[in-house]
């Protein structure tokens, strides 16, 4: 679901890849410069049986003008947008931050004691702001691993942050709306071109892509990724029975 909005002038600058973004302040880096997909039909190596999947608890919340809250103190002010879709996402924790995807499609992590912001990263296709993409909401759960943060959104990117910094690790240009599976080696993300993508953790590689019935939550279990109805061999991309 795309509409054609008009852009206004500061957020047509921001399609030459600026240092400066004109939606929030911050220094910026272009996220990044591939055109197409590559896939490397590749069989991925030493994939674990089952996932550890918990959390630290986060009360906090994001509304939908992008404002984070805790109970009824603001944390974190973004900027609305006129052009979202309709989520339940919410921010996450890790370390004692809080991580947010706003619907300018954007990543922001905060310090919320002090409500400072430690860093604001770009996660969308730069030409999409000046090609007339106007949703880049961000409403898959973003994940944090260590110093990796992973976030993917509906601007055609898929991303691994530097949890530290900020800086952009690698992207794949892939859309997502849906929670992503992640291991030591490998992200599974279920794109809206209807595919699942394989796509190696340490620098954006795409291993296998593999086309699905229906777009749905994965899941993960004894190395097979179920979605929908359909089963698939985790380390191959093929269907199975």
């Amino acid at each position: 679901m795309r509409k054609f909005v008009a852009i206004t002038t500061c957020l047509f600058l921001l399609g030459a890849c600026s240092e400066h973004d004109p939606i929030l302040p911050g220094v910026r880096t272009p996220v990044f410069d591939v055109p197409d997909v590559t896939v490397m039909n590749t069989e991925i190596d030493n994939l674990p049986d089952t996932l550890d999947m918990t959390t630290d608890d986060c009360p906090y919340t994001r509304d939908k003008n992008n404002v984070i809250w805790d109970g009824d103190r603001k944390v974190f002010s973004g900027f609305p947008t006129n052009n979202s879709v309709a989520s339940d996402a919410a921010p996450v924790c890790a370390g004692g931050y809080v991580y947010a995807g706003l619907t300018t499609g954007e990543v922001v992590k905060v310090a919320p004691k002090s409500r400072k912001i430690m860093w604001i990263a770009d996660v969308f296709r730069p030409s999409n702001m000046t090609g007339g993409a106007s949703i880049l909401d961000i409403v898959a759960p973003i994940v944090v691993r260590g110093n990796a943060v992973y976030a993917g959104g509906l601007g055609d990117a898929f991303c691994r942050i530097n949890n530290a910094s900020g800086a952009m690790k690698w992207c794949v240009p892939i859309s997502t709306a849906y929670p992503f599976i992640i291991t030591d080696t490998a992200a599974f993300v279920v794109a809206s071109d209807n595919n699942l993508y394989a796509i190696r953790t340490s620098d954006g590689a795409v291993y296998w892509r593999t086309e699905i019935d229906s777009q749905s939550v994965p899941m993960y279990e004894n190395k097979i990724i179920t979605v929908g109805k359909q089963n698939i061999d985790a380390a191959t991309g093929r269907i199975v029975p």
